[in-house]
């Protein structure tokens, strides 16, 4: 086994120069000469016509190049921005389309919203000028609450639409379901709120346009996690060859799929660019950035599950309706429609009643947020389970035990959209409930009732969809190249924001090729320089570039023994390649790879007709997505007089299938368990009845701190699929999709006793503290009278 290969724990090779302060982010870009600053003006409001806009006085502030206005937009032949995802109406019709520009045309639908771009010298300069900008609104009712969106009275967010439902999905069987629904021994309901948050990536959003007039060819500078595609669009709304574009995004501090949706500003740099002459950037800052960046969830689901006398499944309805914002961003229908096959969890649920209604209010426009619905989606099945568990008195794992699919019915097609190809998940959650002593857990919670504290236990078997939507196939390109001195290079569509990408691609290169260490370089992010991408979202590059590195191997291998054949004087059969050397079958003859790449650029030493150099690429479209699957099981405690609450303990159990490293596994673990236990604690977006952001800073916006997590310990249930060469499931969102039901079950586990059955989103000790001050007064008792001891 090579020690730097797959399965091994190797540190990241990127850390070192990232905590050195050597990350090289957009913007920390000086290389353009002259760069000047863009300032947008935003809307005040969530819901105007544009009277008038008069920026005289700003034209002449100091420092002022130039100020883009809507008039001006009007003067372009831009296209609106392009949407990925198609969706339906009730009627059959297309969904609702919005007219999606980098400034606002004749009205504007948020707060936050771009009116004005201001281009100056410096970006205190431009921020002055901007605050010279008059412009004349004439406020119109918003709508901001999504089920009252869906009410005939409700304010028209497009005033030229019927309504402010965009689409309706549905999925399952309804007469199934509603036949089942008929004749079930029990039926459990609930309708669950999971909030609005925010992305808050270390990283702000950061772009830097320039434009060649030599050339016509413009460049953009932006961390983005899908530069190819990003490219492809602009190149569209600006109506040129996507050639004549150059899209390079560097480090990226933080992606989470708001980064991989187009913003008005990535248009804007390069629109100004072009007028000034001049390259042109803009940073936002993190108060910005709560008005403007895509937010995300925000949805309300009525459940109802339908159970027989034994506690079987018998079917699932779900009401969904998600909050799009005002506007239908690149990916915005993605998220609420795309994983909803998540609903069917790791059971054998008979029949599915789905509905889901995407609406449009006047608040910043949502997107897919690391799980992309499938955290939606494990929660509102897993809540359910939780409920009916203490509805029909069982023990949760138990009810969940007499539902699960079992291995021997692998591959396993849902009645929901996913068929399953492989998974344990019985074994999965058994590991689980050993590691975190599930059976001893109520002595743990009679020894915090003394100390005069709830404790809950909650648990969540959680399965989700990886790499691509089930219906189309998913590929991505991976190059390997080799120089005249041996040295490697790994090309990959596919580009980092933090996960470790390249720690695996060296990894892959030292178990497929035997090349380690310096003689491997990787490059990603740049359109010049990697010919294809479709970037990173879905929990999908170890299987679509990992398949593609696999193949470029192959052809990589097959070259080079044809060339090492010639070089030996031996047969091509005879020649064998194991641990990065080529090897006369027999004998003590051989080649490294990397000699062999350096005699293919030696025209005398290669194989006559044979082309020289050694490189090969391959972008392989696979047909079928994975399914990692886990067990959470998370305790929390809360102190009865102050609400005060925290995370004690985690476990979790993941099948991610191959583990290609298990310290990186670790971490993305870590990481997406804190972004779900993040929005159960704190996070939250507000805006008041008119629109207005009253979470606009960190003082009002709660993110997870250490203090708040305990130990997350991660244990590994591998099995690993066939349906990619490597057997590898997707592993970087697995934290957040059974986080937010295993966090949530654990508080609603703790209020249990009070009799306290609805708890939404986040869990703030100042929520905590009423609900169960409610509690006690309600009962009419004390601590003592509802509290097991």
């Amino acid at each position: 086994m090579n020690a730097a290969g797959l399965g091994q724990p190797v540190r990241r090779v990127e850390d070192l120069r990232l905590i050195r302060g050597h990350g090289r982010y957009t913007d920390d870009i000086a290389t353009l000469e002259g760069a000047a600053y863009l300032c947008v003006v935003r809307s005040p409001h969530a819901a105007a016509r544009i009277v008038s806009i008069d920026v005289t006085e700003a034209r002449q502030a100091d420092g002022v190049i130039a100020i883009l206005t809507p008039d001006d937009l009007r003067q372009e032949a831009f296209q609106p921005f392009p949407t990925r995802v198609k969706r339906v109406r009730a009627d059959g019709t297309p969904n609702l389309a919005t007219d999606y520009y980098p400034l606002a045309l004749g009205a504007v639908r948020h707060v936050g919203e771009a009116v004005v771009a201001v281009i100056a010298e410096t970006m205190n300069q431009a921020r002055d000028a901007a605050e010279l900008v008059q412009i004349e609104y004439d406020a119109t009712d918003a709508i901001v609450d999504m089920a009252g969106a869906v009410e005939p009275e409700a304010p028209r967010v497009w005033e030229h639409h019927p309504d402010n439902v965009c689409f309706e999905l549905r999925a399952g069987d309804r007469t199934h379901a509603e036949a089942l629904f008929a004749c079930a021994a029990h039926v459990v309901t609930q309708r669950f709120v999971i909030s609005r948050v925010g992305t808050n990536s270390l990283e702000p959003r950061a772009a830097l346009g320039s434009y060649d007039p030599r050339t016509g060819r413009y460049t953009l500078y932006a961390g983005l996690q899908s530069p190819h595609m990003i490219r492809q669009e602009l190149a569209t709304i600006l109506g040129i060859p996507v050639h004549q574009l150059r899209v390079v995004a560097p480090d990226v501090g933080g992606a989470f799929g708001m980064k991989g949706s187009l913003h008005p500003e990535l248009v804007l740099v390069l629109w100004a660019a072009k007028l000034t002459g001049r390259a042109v950037r803009h940073t936002a800052d993190r108060s910005e950035g709560f008005l403007s960046d895509h937010q995300a969830r925000d949805n309300v689901s009525d459940v109802a599950l339908a159970l027989d006398a034994e506690g079987r499944f018998l079917a699932l309805r779900v009401d969904t309706i998600a909050n799009l914002g005002a506007f239908v961003a690149s990916n915005g229908l993605h998220a609420p429609t795309n994983n909803i096959g998540g609903l069917a969890g790791v059971y054998t649920t008979e029949a599915f009643d789905v509905r889901v209604r995407g609406v449009f209010t006047n608040t910043v426009p949502t997107c897919p947020f690391r799980g992309a619905g499938r955290p939606e989606a494990s929660y509102c099945i897993e809540m359910i389970v939780n409920k009916a568990a203490r509805v029909l008195g069982l023990d949760s794992a138990e009810l969940r035990r007499r539902n699960m699919i079992a291995p021997s019915a692998m591959p396993y097609a849902t009645p929901l959209v996913f068929t399953y190809d492989s998974g344990e998940f019985e074994a999965v959650m058994d590991k689980c409930l050993s590691a975190a002593d599930w059976a001893g857990f109520e002595a743990r919670r009679r020894d915090a009732a003394a100390r005069n504290r709830l404790r809950g236990i909650g648990i969540a078997t959680v399965i989700e969809i990886a790499g691509g939507p089930p219906d189309r196939p998913f590929e991505e390109y991976a190059e390997i190249r080799f120089d005249a001195s041996g040295g490697m290079t790994i090309l990959a569509g596919s580009h980092s924001q933090g996960q470790g990408h390249a720690t695996a691609y060296h990894q892959m290169a030292a178990e497929l090729l035997g090349m380690t260490g310096d003689e491997v370089a990787v490059v990603f992010g740049d359109t010049d320089l990697v010919a294809h991408g479709r970037g990173t979202f879905g929990s999908r590059t170890m299987m679509a570039v990992g398949t593609s590195f696999v193949r470029a191997s192959e052809k990589i291998i097959a070259k080079g023994r044809r060339i090492a054949a010639h070089l030996m004087d031996a047969p091509e059969e005879a020649i064998g390649f194991i641990d990065g050397s080529f090897v006369v079958s027999g004998t003590n003859r051989g080649m490294s790879l990397r000699e062999v790449a350096k005699a293919a650029f030696v025209p005398r030493l290669m194989p006559p007709d044979m082309e020289i150099g050694l490189q090969a690429a391959a972008n392989v479209a696979l047909e079928k997505s994975t399914f990692p699957n886990a067990c959470h099981i998370c305790e929390v405690e809360i102190d009865m007089e102050t609400g005060e609450r925290g995370l004690v303990a985690y476990h979790v159990v993941d099948d991610v299938g191959t583990v290609v490293n298990p310290l990186m596994l670790k971490g993305q673990i870590h990481g997406g368990v804190a972004q779900g236990a993040g929005q159960i604690l704190d996070e939250l977006i507000v805006y008041d009845g008119q629109g207005q952001v009253l979470t606009g800073s960190f003082m009002d916006y709660g993110m997870p701190r250490a203090t708040d997590l305990p130990p997350i310990h991660v244990l590994s249930h591998p099995v690993p699929t066939t349906t990619n060469p490597l057997g590898v499931k997707g592993a970087g969102e697995a934290g957040t999709v059974g986080a937010l039901p295993a966090v949530m079950s654990a508080f609603m586990d703790a209020l249990a006793p009070l009799g306290i059955e609805e708890l939404d989103m986040p869990a703030s000790p100042f929520k905590l503290w009423q609900v169960i001050d409610n509690a006690r007064r309600a009962a009419g008792a004390d601590a003592s009278a509802v509290v097991p001891v």
